[in-house]
């Protein structure tokens, strides 16, 4: 094998590995939002993220149905879609769930551990137990190729276009608007941003609800890359939280940072090991570092 040929098959994983990023990012900054802002232990994430895909399917079968000349166009808005709904149920679970469980890690595990497995059996009961996958537009299939013998993939491309989108649109939220001002308060000293007149149990149910409909976002990213089954959520879970804890629970710069380490290492690993051991060496690598920094990669010091 040929210098050039081994440079392009390090490229292609590379960008096999920033579809994974996105995915991994997007769950991971709902994640932050949630976990690293607020503390509480969503074990139901990934089911979001699972609602999203299912919404993006959802939207294509109709679309086919009755619609077909808007095939190339419905991606866009079960985007938007995804997001809402995954945000109303998210909304809904925090008013009816997780408001009576703050300050109680554990109970939010369990209770939100019960929450997935309840959303998995509506998934199995409305969708079936077999996966399914979208009709995708023609605009998405196929790749790019800059140069002989490199293919980039079309769907990565714009999966990574959407990530980069959603991620400055969440730092602009959380350092540029009042919302984000409200939660940052909040976090730093719940007590005195109540006695400023924030009201604390509102901008937790908001933030709470933006976290799920970012993952939301994540399920209809996912779509492009993989086929859709009532626990396909949780196979992300595991990793989301890796994210968020190897890259500091209360940082969403870190959250990047650990995203595309953790992404990059497994993709590039699986061309040269088996899936198993790519997956054991970048847990090693995880376990190793966090030894070494238990607080993350990027601590954010909060005066409690």
């Amino acid at each position: 094998m040929s210098a050039s040929e081994m440079w392009n098959i390090f490229l292609m994983q590379g960008f096999a590995g920033l579809s994974l990023f996105s995915v991994l990012l997007l769950m991971g900054l709902g994640l932050a939002i949630i976990f690293g802002q607020m503390g509480v232990i969503n074990m139901a994430h990934g089911e979001f993220m699972t609602i999203g895909a299912y919404t993006i399917f959802m939207l294509s079968s109709l679309t086919e149905t009755y619609a077909p000349t808007l095939t190339p166009y419905y991606f866009f808005v079960a985007i938007i879609v995804a997001f809402i709904l995954a945000f109303a149920v998210g909304w809904m679970a925090e008013w009816a769930l997780i408001r009576h469980l703050y300050r109680r890690p554990l109970d939010t595990l369990l209770a939100t551990w019960g929450l997935s497995l309840g959303m998995q059996q509506i998934f199995r009961s409305t969708f079936g137990a077999k996966e399914v996958s979208p009709t995708l537009p023609e605009w998405l299939l196929g790749s790019w190729a800059p140069a002989e013998g490199l293919d980039i993939p079309i769907n990565g491309m714009f999966v990574m276009g959407l990530t980069l989108l959603v991620t400055a649109g969440v730092f602009l939220m959380l350092y540029r608007s009042r919302w984000g001002l409200r939660v940052r308060a909040t976090v730093s000293n719940r007590t005195m941003a109540n006695a400023i007149g924030i009201n604390t149990k509102k901008t937790d149910r908001m933030t709470f609800a933006i976290g799920c409909g970012i993952a939301g976002v994540a399920g209809a990213a996912f779509t492009t890359i993989g086929s859709t089954g009532p626990t396909s959520g949780s196979l992300y879970i595991v990793d989301a939280f890796l994210v968020v804890t190897f890259g500091g629970a209360a940082s969403l710069l870190g959250t990047v940072a650990s995203a595309f380490g953790i992404a990059q290492t497994q993709s590039i690993s699986e061309f040269f090991l088996t899936g198993s051991m790519a997956k054991v060496l970048t847990l090693l690598t995880i376990i190793t570092i966090l030894m070494i920094r238990p607080q993350g990669l990027f601590a954010l010091k909060v005066r409690r």
